[in-house]
């Protein structure tokens, strides 16, 4: 969108750098910035569809926050992507977008060395927007509690989050915090019972 941006102003510079003088004639310039107004003015019309259109269906996602530090243990207690990759497949099974989150150190753990979101979100096959890696020297906890907030969702995470339930009181409400397991490869997370049909 910044390219659009730039050709608009550009061109309305050229407008006003070639505008004719009161009662003068129009020149090819003027004539030719103003094509070119015109034309940048449509491509950033577009471009601001383009992004209205992507934001809505980002928006419009069933998301679950994971926090894939903690999921990473679920099996047997040792880290690996075989225990994000179970749950993973639940989470999608029951028709929810992920949004892992991940400590610094979480490469160091599953593959003996640092990992950023392009190289998580590869080793798990989703799109990069779904992996974040919260900065050396900063605990990811808040970084997911926050996201859950401004998604309006759960997070799975056997972790109760005493230390930020001050900041985050959602985290002590029935159905936020997810736990579950990894058993023989198969996911098992404690999904919040569905309301009785009236």
């Amino acid at each position: 969108m910044l390219i659009p941006i730039i050709f608009t102003l550009a061109s309305l510079a050229a407008m006003a750098a070639f505008l004719p003088p009161e009662g003068g004639a129009l020149e090819d310039r003027f004539l030719a910035a103003t094509g070119a107004a015109v034309v940048s003015l449509l491509l950033l019309l577009r471009a601001a569809i383009r992004v209205r259109r992507v934001r809505a269906a980002r928006r419009a996602r069933s998301w679950v926050v994971i926090d894939g530090s903690n999921v990473m243990h679920w099996e047997e207690g040792r880290p690996s992507m075989a225990a994000l990759s179970a749950v993973l497949g639940e989470v999608q099974r029951v028709g929810l977008t992920p949004l892992l989150w991940f400590d610094a150190n979480a490469g160091y753990e599953l593959a003996g060395r640092y990992m950023n979101e392009t190289a998580l979100s590869r080793a798990l096959g989703l799109a990069q927007e779904q992996v974040r890696v919260a900065p050396k020297g900063t605990p990811a906890d808040p970084l997911i509690l926050r996201d859950a907030v401004a998604l309006q969702t759960g997070v799975i995470t056997n972790d109760r989050y005493r230390d930020w339930a001050q900041h985050f009181p959602s985290v002590t409400e029935p159905g936020v915090l997810l736990r579950g397991r990894v058993e023989g490869g198969t996911a098992r997370i404690d999904w919040p019972q569905a309301a009785p049909a009236a």
